[in-house]
C-alpha cells in the first residue's frame, strides 16, 4: 500500500500560511483605505481638479485727511501661454509678432522662444500689462497672428503719489511694497498685511482634457473678504515737504542718509517721516536686483551712537536725583582722566571752559561735564551706571517702541548689572557713545521730555476701516515738574549759543532742542582691528518747536548720517546744512501746515511756574 501523501503537521504549516497572508492583505488593504484614505483621495482630486485662488481687491491707504492716495490697486493683466499646445510654425510666429508688439532686444527675444519651446501646459509671459498692450495681444490672437496664449486679470499695487526726490514715491520707506504674491513688504503694507489684503476667494473646479480648469461648473470653496483701507497719521503735504528738505540737506552735505522725523508728543501721531535716498515703490523690483538694502527704513530699522543728543537722558537723571540743578557750578577741564589714568575722554575741542553752571555745560556740549555728572549719580561706580541705565530703559531705550510698521529693533544698551561698567563706559555712555538707539527712539524719549513726562506709543495709523484704531496709553517716566525743567533747559540750549540760535530758532515760536555728533566705528579699518572714520560723524537734532511758550506742538528728530564736514577742526565741524538748521526749516515746515495741529488746552502740568 503506498504511503499517504497527506500530513497534519503539513496541512496546519498551509493553514498558517494562508493565515498570515490573509492578515497581512487585511492590514494592507486597511492601510490604505484607512490611513491613506484622505491622501489618496486628495492626489486623486489633484489630478481631476485644481484649486483656484483670486487674491480679494486690496485696501486702500490714505493719508490723514483721508482724501490723498498713497497706495491704490488697479486691475492689470497677464499673458500666460501654452507652449505644449504649439506647432513649430506657430511657436515661430508667435515668438516673432511678441517680439515686436513687446519691444523685446534679441537676448529677450531668444529667452522668449527658449520658454515656448518648452512642454509646459501653463507659462506666465508678461506680468502687469496695461490695456493699450493687452488689446493689442487680443488683437493678434483674433487676427491669427498669435496662437495658444490668452489674457487673466492680475491686481497690481500702485503708489500714485511722488516723492521728493527724482525717482521716488512718497513715504516709500513708511509704506514698503507689495510683491507679485500679493503680499506687503516692509512698513506698512507688511505690518496691516492681514487688514490689507483680505482673504482671497477660492473656487474648486474640474480639469478638461488639456488640464484646464472647466470655470462654468466650479465650485465655491471660500468666498472672500476683501481688504481694508488704512488712514494714516501722516500729512501727505508735510511728507511731500520734508522728503524735499532731506533731499535737499542730503546733495548739499555729500550724506550717506538724512533722515527726519515729525512726531506729536502727546498722541504719538506722525505727521511725516522720511529718509534720503528713498526709491519708487512702483519699481520695487529693480530697487531688489540692484541695492535691496534701500528698502530699509532707518528711522526704525537702524541703529546709531547718536553723541550728545544723549546728554539730555544724563541730565534727566541727574536732576531727578537731585545731584545737580541747572544752576550748579562745574567745572570743565577739558580733559578728563578715568579709570586710574588708564582711560580718558576729551571735550570736542579739547580745551576746558573753566567754572560753568550745568546748563551751560549741556548748552556749549561739554563732555567733561556730562560725565562728571554722571559719574556723580550715585555713591559707587556701580550706583551711577545703574541709575544712568535704569533712566536709559525708562525712556525706551533698548525695546522697540511699538511703532506699528514692519522691522523694528530694539537697539543696543549695555546692562551694568551684567556686564559691569567701567569709568570710561559711564562717561562715554553720559554723551551718547557705546550706546546705539533708532531716531524713533529719540524722538519719542524726548516727546516724553517736553509732553509733562509721559512715554507715547508712536503710531502711523489713525484708522482701519471706518474705525480708529485703539492707541495704548502712555507711561509716566518723569514728574511734570521735571518735565518743564527740562523744556527749559533745551531752550536755553538753543537761545545761549550763539552758532545754534542764529540758525535754529524760529521767529514767533518756542523753540529747543539738543544737538548731537557721534563718532562713527570702522570695524574694517586699521587691518581689521578697528578704527574712527576721520572727518565722517552721525549728526542729529532732536528738539520741539511750540506756538506757546512751554507747550510744544512737535518733537521734531534730525539724523544726518555720515555727512562731509566742508570745514573740520579741531572743535569745530561745519556742514552747508547742519542738523539744527535741517529742524528749522522742517518744524517751520510742521507748526505751519494748515488744519495739522489742533487747538491744546492749557495744560497746567505743562504751564505752571514757567
Amino acid at each position: 500500500m503506498p504511503g499517504r501523501t497527506d500530513s497534519r503537521i503539513r496541512l496546519l504549516a498551509l493553514l498558517v500560511v494562508f493565515l498570515v497572508g490573509s492578515l497581512a492583505l487585511t492590514a494592507r488593504s486597511a492601510y490604505w483605505q484607512v490611513l491613506e484614505h484622505d491622501r489618496l483621495v486628495a492626489a486623486a482630486a489633484d489630478q481631476t481638479t485644481v484649486r483656484l485662488e483670486t487674491a480679494s481687491q486690496r485696501g486702500d491707504v490714505y493719508d490723514r485727511s483721508g482724501t490723498v492716495i498713497l497706495a491704490t490697486t488697479v486691475q492689470r493683466e497677464r499673458l500666460v501661454a501654452a507652449p505644449n499646445q504649439l506647432s513649430p510654425d506657430e511657436r515661430r510666429a508667435t515668438v516673432a509678432e511678441l517680439a515686436r508688439l513687446l519691444e523685446l532686444d534679441e537676448a529677450a527675444t531668444l529667452d522668449l522662444r527658449e520658454k515656448l519651446a518648452s512642454s509646459s501646459r501653463y507659462l506666465v509671459i508678461r506680468h502687469g500689462l496695461e490695456r493699450t498692450m493687452a488689446d493689442r495681444i487680443r488683437a493678434g490672437l483674433a487676427n491669427g497672428r498669435l496662437f495658444a496664449l490668452s489674457l487673466e486679470p492680475e491686481p497690481e499695487r500702485v503708489y500714485p503719489q511722488g516723492g521728493g526726490g527724482k525717482d521716488t514715491t512718497l513715504a516709500a520707506h513708511l509704506l514698503g511694497f507689495v510683491n507679485r504674491d500679493g503680499v506687503g513688504q516692509y512698513g506698512v503694507e507688511q505690518a496691516y498685511q492681514d487688514a490689507l489684503g483680505g482673504s482671497p476667494r477660492i473656487v474648486v473646479a474640474d480639469r478638461d482634457a488639456t488640464g484646464r480648469p472647466v470655470l462654468e461648473r466650479a465650485t465655491v470653496a471660500q468666498p472672500g473678504v476683501p481688504g481694508t483701507d488704512l488712514r494714516l497719521t501722516i500729512d501727505a503735504g508735510l511728507q511731500l515737504r520734508v522728503e524735499q528738505e532731506l533731499l535737499a540737506a542730503w546733495i548739499a552735505d555729500k550724506a550717506k542718509r538724512v533722515s527726519a522725523v515729525v512726531l506729536d508728543p502727546y498722541s504719538g501721531e506722525i505727521y511725516a517721516e522720511a529718509t534720503y535716498p528713498s526709491y519708487d515703490a512702483n519699481d520695487y523690483k529693480a530697487i531688489a536686483a540692484t541695492d535691496p538694502s534701500r528698502f530699509i527704513d532707518p528711522v526704525v530699522s537702524s541703529v546709531y551712537e547718536p553723541g550728545s543728543v544723549f546728554k539730555m537722558m544724563t541730565a534727566t537723571a541727574a536732576l531727578e536725583l537731585r545731584t545737580v540743578t541747572p544752576s550748579t557750578r562745574i567745572k570743565d577741564v577739558g580733559t578728563l582722566r578715568l579709570d586710574g589714568g588708564r582711560t580718558k575722554i576729551d571735550d570736542a575741542d579739547r580745551k576746558g571752559m573753566g567754572w560753568m553752571t550745568f546748563q551751560d555745560g549741556i548748552a556749549y556740549s561739554r563732555n567733561v561735564v556730562a560725565a562728571k555728572v554722571a559719574l556723580g549719580l550715585g555713591d559707587s561706580l556701580r550706583e551711577s551706571s545703574a541709575a544712568l541705565y535704569d533712566m536709559w530703559l525708562r525712556l525706551g531705550y533698548g525695546e522697540p517702541t511699538g511703532i506699528d510698521v514692519a522691522g523694528e529693533v530694539r537697539g543696543i544698551v549695555r546692562d551694568p548689572g551684567l556686564t559691569p561698567w567701567r569709568e570710561i563706559d559711564l562717561a562715554n555712555g553720559a554723551f551718547g557713545q557705546g550706546v546705539a538707539v533708532t531716531p524713533i527712539q529719540l524722538a519719542t524719549a524726548f516727546a516724553a521730555l517736553a509732553n509733562g513726562g509721559t512715554l507715547v506709543e508712536p503710531h502711523v495709523v489713525q484708522g482701519v476701516g471706518d474705525q480708529d484704531v485703539a492707541v495704548a496709553a502712555g507711561t509716566k517716566v518723569v514728574d511734570a515738574g521735571l518735565s518743564r525743567t527740562l523744556v527749559k533747559l533745551m531752550r536755553h540750549v538753543v537761545t545761549e549759543v550763539p552758532f545754534y540760535r542764529d540758525r535754529t530758532l524760529v521767529p514767533g515760536y518756542d523753540v529747543g532742542g539738543k544737538t548731537g555728533t557721534g563718532q562713527i566705528w570702522d570695524p574694517k579699518a586699521n587691518k581689521g582691528r578697528g578704527a574712527w572714520k576721520r572727518n565722517l560723524f552721525n549728526y542729529s537734532f532732536v528738539g520741539f518747536i511750540g506756538r506757546q511758550t512751554g507747550i510744544p506742538d512737535l518733537v521734531v528728530a534730525i539724523q544726518i548720517e555720515e555727512g562731509t564736514p566742508t570745514v573740520a577742526r579741531v572743535g569745530h565741524l561745519e556742514m552747508p546744512v547742519m542738523s539744527f538748521e535741517l529742524f528749522r526749516r522742517i518744524a517751520t515746515d510742521g507748526i505751519t501746515t494748515p488744519d495739522l495741529l489742533t487747538d491744546r488746552p492749557t495744560a497746567p502740568a505743562l504751564t505752571a511756574d514757567r
